[in-house]
């Protein structure tokens, strides 16, 4: 992700969720990250599933989480908290 985004465009993609589901929802998040920032990844799900693949080499691994949500806050916190890993890149 690079760093965070401005919050105008935080703002945009709440409104875009908030438009395209109706709360409590299931969300499916995706990031793709350096294999030394697992733990630190994986951290940001707490106690929720996950699933973790490496690439081919082990460089670097992908995580995929479904979770049911209550709001588009919980997502945005969670894009924003993931973002805060080294490498981490959302698909």
């Amino acid at each position: 992700m690079g760093g965070l985004p401005q919050q105008n465009w935080w703002d945009r993609f709440q409104e875009l969720l908030d438009d395209q589901n109706e709360w409590p929802a299931e969300y499916l998040f995706k990031f793709i990250a350096p294999s030394s920032e697992r733990e630190a990844l994986r951290a940001v799900f707490g106690h929720y599933p996950v699933t973790i693949r490496e690439s081919r080499k082990g460089n670097y691994i992908s995580l995929t989480a479904r979770m049911e949500v209550q709001s588009s806050d919980e997502i945005i916190a969670i894009y924003k908290a993931a973002a805060r890993v080294r490498g981490v890149i959302a698909l």
